[in-house]
């Protein structure tokens, strides 16, 4: 659907969610609702201005319109039917509903990622390609998949209880981090950060956030994503080239993002988005690099590693201690780690910075060859190509 009208545009992204979600708690089909929805504000787009006085009340009428269109062309409209005619309710709980049914676990995380920000987050099928480097066919072909499979296992529109409730809103939550780390550090491509991508999971974890208010993990991951977004100006130089955290100018921080993120913060259990946005806050507190509590942010991956198991958290837990302690400290905790992280380019690149330090030159140049193999994208190639050409001038006579 391309949206050409200013009205029509704005409906869109402030209530394409509620109103799907509103619509699938009615028909109990996520397809019929969406595409009875994108009709909708298809026909928006031809008929306004004038702009009605309630355009998501408008929507919503046009939207059960079509499905009532739809359904009389099929065999089940008679059952169906009824469901239309229901009074409109708050749509906090049907959106929470919508969130939960794509994040199912009978999903694949391709399709959970996929489904999340077409539905939730409203995205085209074409952004969302997009953000994950793939053919729009490709993504359509996706999310087709993954809307049969709802409807053909019978995945239930609600949303779980009990012990349930705590194993399902960790997937949720580990969607939405992980749409937000495919844009702060893109797997692979000409671009690093990805803006778009990374904006769009902190919306969504705002709008989470705005459903669970008293989840301490829910809030925490979205001051987390936050804290690392703000750097966002200062993590590539004006050459296109990556930019260390030490060697960041500060003052490119987004510091209003920083104290937003960090009023979310309360006490709670140590979980893992608390604890890692506990380490962030670490990080943009300190007004210079050198005036960082290594010490204290060791301590926290220290805990993060022993709740998670995290090969990942034990590497950036070896980074810690390498600036609290020294790098040979560090180089000795990542003995073992290539079992676990066999393709992951970070560990060879860490080895390899640790090594410079302690002068063993030749080894260094080594792991740096070992993480060109295995990086994917281009500013991270180029740094690190940067980085070897530096170390191997210290193996000239």
């Amino acid at each position: 659907m391309s949206i050409r009208n200013e009205a029509v545009e704005q409906a869109y992204r402030e209530h394409w969610a509620r109103l799907l979600a509103l619509l699938t708690a009615e028909l109990r089909d996520l397809d019929l609702a969406e595409e009875s929805l994108q009709d909708a504000f298809a026909t928006a787009v031809s008929s306004w201005p004038p702009v009605p006085a309630n355009p998501p009340a408008w929507l919503l009428t046009a939207a059960r319109r079509r499905a009532v269109d739809r359904l009389r062309r099929t065999a089940v409209a008679t059952r169906k039917l009824p469901l239309l005619v229901v009074e409109e309710q708050p749509a906090h709980d049907d959106r929470l509903r919508l969130i939960f049914t794509c994040c199912h676990p009978a999903l694949s995380m391709e399709a959970r990622v996929a489904l999340t920000l077409r539905c939730v987050g409203g995205l085209t099928t074409r952004q969302i390609a997009r953000m994950f480097l793939v053919g729009e066919a490709t993504m359509a072909a996706r999310i087709t998949r993954a809307k049969k499979k709802i409807s053909q296992a019978g995945i239930p529109f609600r949303v779980p209880a009990g012990p349930e409730l705590r194993e399902r809103l960790d997937g949720v939550l580990a969607v939405l981090y992980l749409i937000f780390t495919e844009g702060y550090a893109a797997t692979e491509g000409d671009a690093l950060i990805r803006d778009e991508t990374a904006s769009e999971a902190i919306t969504l974890a705002r709008m989470l956030v705005s459903l669970l208010p008293d989840e301490s993990e829910v809030r925490a991951l979205q001051a987390l994503m936050m804290l690392h977004h703000a750097r966002r100006h200062a993590r590539v130089g004006s050459d296109g080239r990556l930019v260390t955290l030490a060697e960041q100018d500060r003052s490119l921080w987004r510091h209003q993002e920083i104290e937003e993120a960090l009023a979310l913060l309360a006490p709670g259990p140590p979980g893992p988005y608390l604890l890692q946005a506990a380490i962030a806050a670490e990080h943009t507190s300190a007004a210079r690099a050198q005036d960082t509590d290594w010490t204290a942010i060791a301590a926290l991956y220290g805990m993060l590693e022993e709740l998670t198991g995290s090969a990942v958290v034990r590497l950036n837990h070896a980074v810690a201690v390498a600036e609290a302690s020294g790098p040979e400290a560090g180089l000795a905790m990542l003995d073992g780690l290539e079992a676990e992280l066999p393709h992951h380019h970070l560990l060879p690149a860490t080895r390899a910075e640790l090594l410079r330090r302690l002068g063993r030159t030749e080894e260094a140049v080594t792991e740096y060859g070992r993480a060109l193999a295995l990086v994917g994208t281009q500013q991270e190639r180029e740094f690190l190509l940067s980085r070897r050409t530096e170390t191997e001038r210290g193996l000239r006579p």
